[in-house]
């Protein structure tokens, strides 16, 4: 076969030259961009794409999950540090909380619980209006 500069001169009139085609332009890319994610990661979790991937997975999930695990945990959290300082003050943590409820005192675990560990004095005025209430047994 002979070859011209533009052309083919082999006989074949339907064989033409055409300029190469580079492929995977958009999966390079996103396989760029997953990576990018796993930076930090250790050993090839970090540079290879299906250990980068499934690696991604499942911190995502675990992401995920733990961000309503994360809630869950406050809320045990300032429970706790409400009963102690309910406990100091004479009265139960479920008392407190029932009480609240009745008297229409619309202060959330996390407002109670911040009171009670930075302003205890103004915790205890709250303990005590409870306390004042007709229905409140010990």
């Amino acid at each position: 076969m002979l070859f011209v500069a533009f052309g083919c001169n082999s006989g074949h009139s339907d064989y033409n030259f055409m300029v190469r085609v580079k492929r995977g332009k958009i999966a390079h890319k996103r396989r760029k961009h997953l990576l990018k994610y796993a930076k930090g990661f250790k050993w090839e979790r970090k540079s290879k794409y299906k250990s980068a991937k499934q690696a991604l997975m499942k911190a995502w999930s675990y992401s995920y999950r733990d961000r309503k695990v994360k809630k869950r945990d406050f809320r045990g959290l300032w429970q706790i540090q409400i009963n102690a300082a309910c406990k100091n003050l004479g009265i139960s943590y479920s008392k407190f909380i029932h009480q609240l409820k009745e008297k229409k005192i619309e202060l959330n675990r996390k407002i109670l619980a911040q009171l009670a560990r930075e302003k205890p004095e103004i915790f205890e005025k709250v303990v005590e209006k409870i306390k004042k209430s007709e229905k409140f047994i010990l």
